[in-house]
């Protein structure tokens, strides 16, 4: 595994009490993988994405990157980490300096992680990455960023992110503010640099028709938790969990054998519930049809029902 989270939890103190965005969750990227997180807003996925980077300090539990443990903020973290660890934003025209050109935005990873690389390298490098990223260099890297479309942002934002080269990526929604068509070339581009680079992938997002092409696993998470884990084949032609399948149901299909393939709708109750006072036991009870007098009392325990396959259900627990 290049990242493994043990563990993981995030709380934040507000006014009205305590916010348990991630509350124990554990699960791991393999070298070279994309791994998709998914949920729905408000599930913890972002956050656990800021975690990892550093921009959070978690509350408790470990993030091991490569065997050692980076569980501390981004500042405390050795600068090969920095370097290695990078992360692209849902909304690239706001982590882009407005006041910087596309070229300085890019060259920035390169004048912090390579002081060794001469002004003529770095442009050299830029131009690069620029070509990779499918942007002409004539045409862009003198822009400003208020001069750049959503899709062209985005790319210039993927492009900074490779000039440290990195090992592993985080990728925040990074086409859910984008049109169809724009979104099909920021993943074309995404999956060929991975194949260059043999780059790891963290996927958040809360689209499956979207994460089913691209992530070998994925994860679901609600109000904190992961609550199943498993392959994408087997995710998306036996899912287990009531949350995941009501999900499931409700992605838009265009061919009758993808409708064949979608489990049967399961309607769900109610609202989700607010992570700073979550429900006892499993917390998708309240919305859950399925649910019985265990589910309000015990909290279902995340286990293994089938090879790879996770599930946190009482569904499940002789199976576990």
């Amino acid at each position: 595994m290049i990242l493994e989270v043990e563990n993981l939890k995030k709380y934040f103190e507000v006014s009205l009490g305590t916010v348990r965005a991630i509350d124990d969750i554990s699960f791991g990227v393999e070298e070279g993988e994309t791994f998709g997180l998914v949920g729905e807003s408000g599930s913890g996925k972002s956050t656990t994405g800021h975690v990892i980077v550093g921009i959070y300090k978690p509350t408790s539990g470990k993030i091991l990157y490569k065997g050692e443990d980076i569980s501390m903020p981004l500042k405390k973290r050795p600068i090969r980490l920095k370097k290695e660890i990078q992360m692209v934003f849902q909304d690239p025209r706001s982590s882009l300096n407005p006041m910087q050109t596309v070229r300085d935005i890019i060259e920035l990873p390169m004048r912090i992680h390579m002081k060794h690389m001469s002004s003529r390298d770095r442009e050299a490098k830029v131009k690069k990455l620029l070509e990779e990223v499918g942007l002409p260099p004539e045409d862009f890297m003198n822009r400003f960023p208020r001069e750049l479309g959503g899709g062209e942002s985005q790319l210039v934002a993927i492009a900074r992110a490779l000039a440290s080269e990195p090992s592993f990526i985080v990728l925040d929604e990074p086409t859910s503010a984008l049109d169809v068509s724009i979104q099909a070339k920021i993943i074309s581009v995404l999956l060929k640099l991975q194949r260059e680079y043999n780059l790891s992938y963290l996927f958040i997002t809360h689209d499956l028709s979207l994460v089913r092409n691209v992530s070998r696993r994925i994860a679901i998470m609600y109000l904190g938790k992961i609550y199943e884990l498993a392959p994408t084949e087997r995710f998306f032609v036996n899912p287990l969990h009531p949350y995941t399948k009501m999900l499931l149901s409700s992605v838009p299909v265009l061919t009758e054998d993808e409708e064949r393939l979608k489990p049967k709708e399961i309607r769900s109750a109610g609202e989700i519930p607010s992570p700073m006072n979550p429900p006892s036991g499993c917390r998708f009870r309240t919305r859950c049809p399925l649910t019985y007098e265990k589910c309000s009392e015990v909290e279902p325990k995340f286990s293994e029902v089938e090879s790879g396959h996770y599930v946190a259900c009482h569904l499940y627990d002789s199976q576990s």
